[in-house]
């Protein structure tokens, strides 16, 4: 037996791959602090889980549930989207489809719209499954370098014209995983119009919409006038209400974009089962007093880790949201070698920053998803092994 050529292309998945080598160690005996999933460790919130037990008691939710999300889910989905960002019109029928968290509505897209030979505008460094997903389908991936220098924005001008017209998608995240950066809706109202130009689906991922610290609150893409036009915008619950293993999201926007993920899912997977989707209705209806006691945790988990690596010597700035810290490594290591360093030396485990893409070279990626006293024994340890930025 062999496998298809096309999982040739396809490195193991990098969280995988961590999960991998945190399992060898832990066997070793070695106390290992993995600060490197974004994975939240609260539960979740209480009134979800009561509604959710609720529909598990009720028969009528054990039969398959609709393709694209019961009306009840679409509908408060488009409710909390006007409450949220006031965007305001979608229709529930053609403009949402319910998914199973994120991941698999970013594959299906690009089943959906991706050809061999057709490129894809990526974001680099960028969410993994941007890339995999593109290869998958058979196309190429064209990585849009997200400089410091400019934000962690896209240099739209730097994309070469013949790329351009030949692209099909074009990925964008913010707030950004794996940078924290942020966009403002300036900046969406410029690569809507750079995809309007070149007749490009815009697919904004918006997993951290609601992890904002300092009372920042992301915009959505769909805010912009004429963005649903050429915009689709995919919304997880995981990162927002702790519910990374429920598997719920939704997809909503151009009426094209969701057509054609409609499609793909109707085939290849049978929607969420219809307890979770009552459950995700509870939770659109959280009180914002109780989501911000959980970012309230993340808030104060961040600045351990920032005047951490500052009495490090490190010279940075919190992030205004996400889930992550996007850090430089000293200037004598690589990525790779600096993650390996934490690991071997600290018994810490960080994602270096080129499992994200060639552009995320020079920096690893730390995560707020661990108890403070991991956290800060994680930069003891640091400390105590002499590891300075420098």
């Amino acid at each position: 037996m062999q496998f298809a050529k096309r999982l040739e292309k396809i490195p193991p998945y990098l969280f995988a791959e961590i999960d991998r080598r945190r399992i060898e160690l832990v066997a070793q005996g070695v106390d290992i602090i993995n600060i490197g999933v974004g994975d939240p460790d609260q539960p979740t919130l209480d009134h979800i889980r009561v509604a959710m037990h609720e529909a598990i008691e009720d028969p009528s939710n054990h039969n398959y549930p609709p393709y694209r999300g019961m009306i009840e889910y679409r509908e408060a989905a488009i409710a909390w989207m006007s409450r949220r960002f006031g965007v305001t019109g979608l229709n529930p029928e053609t403009e949402i489809i319910s998914s199973v968290g994120s991941k698999e509505a970013i594959h299906n897209t690009a089943l959906a719209f991706v050809e061999g030979g057709d490129i894809v505008l990526i974001p680099d460094p960028g969410y993994p499954v941007y890339r995999t997903s593109t290869l998958f389908a058979g196309g190429e991936p064209y990585y849009v370098p997200l400089k410091p220098e400019n934000g962690f924005l896209p240099d739209l001008q730097a994309i070469p014209e013949e790329i351009a017209r030949r692209a099909k998608l074009f990925w964008v995240n913010y707030p950004n995983n794996p940078t924290g950066a942020i966009a403002a809706l300036e900046d969406f109202s410029t690569m809507v119009d750079f995809c309007q130009k070149f007749d490009i689906l815009l697919c904004h991922d918006h997993a951290y919409s609601e992890v904002c610290y300092e009372g920042y609150r992301a915009p959505s893409v769909l805010e912009v006038p004429g963005a649903k036009d050429i915009a689709i915008e995919f919304h997880s619950l995981s990162k927002s209400y702790n519910m990374t293993g429920w598997r719920i999201g939704f997809v909503v926007g151009n009426e094209i974009g969701i057509k054609g993920l409609s499609q793909v899912k109707t085939n290849v997977d049978s929607g969420v089962f219809k307890a979770i989707q009552k459950a995700a209705i509870a939770a659109y209806l959280t009180p914002e007093s109780d989501r911000q006691k959980l970012n309230d945790i993340y808030q104060h988990r961040r600045d351990l880790v920032i005047s951490g690596l500052r009495s490090l010597g490190w010279k940075i700035e919190p992030p205004k949201a996400t889930l992550y810290i996007w850090v430089p490594v000293p200037s004598n290591y690589t990525s790779t070698d600096f993650a390996k360093l934490l690991l071997e030396k600290c018994g810490v485990i960080v994602p270096p920053g080129n499992g994200y893409g060639a552009a995320g070279e020079g920096f690893i990626r730390i995560a707020l998803t661990n108890k403070e006293s991991r956290i800060q024994e994680a930069i003891d340890r640091m400390g105590n092994a002499g590891i300075r930025y420098q």
